[in-house]
């Protein structure tokens, strides 16, 4: 399932051509991350208070085009369990409907002790 969360660029996100810093993309993926999870009915709070904490193993990203200082971004994500332990979030960054960055975000799940353990249902 396809979820999608906006966010306005702030002077803040970007650098000195007013283009969104490279870097900071990765606020944006993280954010729609989080907004995915919560969207399913449990915020990220809950599911570390009960012991599940979601860490980034692996990202790969693509860069197509920049943002600029006061668009809108929306951030596009879906997730699918890639074993017990491992999920990959597909997520993309838009402005206007154009592709703007593309990713493949894989996390694990681990307890409050560092160790995997299996991903629950999101």
């Amino acid at each position: 399932m396809e979820h999608r969360v906006g966010y306005k660029v702030y002077y803040e996100d970007t650098d000195s051509l007013g283009v969104v810093y490279y870097a900071n993309y990765l606020k944006y993926l993280e954010r729609g991350r989080t907004e995915y999870v919560g969207a399913r009915g449990r915020p990220i709070q809950e599911w570390n208070r009960d012991g599940y904490y979601f860490v980034v193993y692996e990202v790969q990203m693509r860069f197509r085009r920049s943002a600029a200082l006061g668009d809108t971004v929306e951030v596009v994500s879906t997730f699918q369990r890639t074993s017990a332990y491992r999920g990959r979030f597909s997520q993309r960054i838009e402005c206007r409907g154009e592709v703007l960055v593309e990713a493949e975000v894989d996390v694990v799940c681990v307890d409050p002790q560092q160790q995997l353990r299996e991903f629950p249902p999101l």
